[in-house]
């Protein structure tokens, strides 16, 4: 997921955001990014359906905890809603 820089930064970021694995059929997932759903290969990792994953370049680099992954996700959350009010 790429990340739009705001105006007073002067370099993009890549974030990494937890997907959560759906399905599996042989070394690809369906993985899901709240509500958007990607394929990814899975072929470097050890994940099975309800995995969070990290995903870079379409490949599973990592499999998260999900305690960790969902504290994750809910600090995005909270970024983009001070984002979208304004702060």
């Amino acid at each position: 997921m790429f990340y739009s820089s705001p105006q007073h930064t002067r370099y993009p970021m890549c974030l990494a955001v937890p997907a959560e694995v759906k399905s599996i059929e042989g070394h690809l997932a369906t993985v899901d990014y709240g509500g958007v759903r990607r394929t990814a290969n899975i072929s470097l990792v050890e994940a099975k359906v309800g995995d969070y994953v990290i995903v870079h370049a379409g490949y599973a680099i990592q499999v998260m905890d999900k305690v960790e992954a969902e504290k994750t996700l809910e600090i995005f959350r909270e970024m983009l809603s001070l984002e979208n009010a304004g702060a």
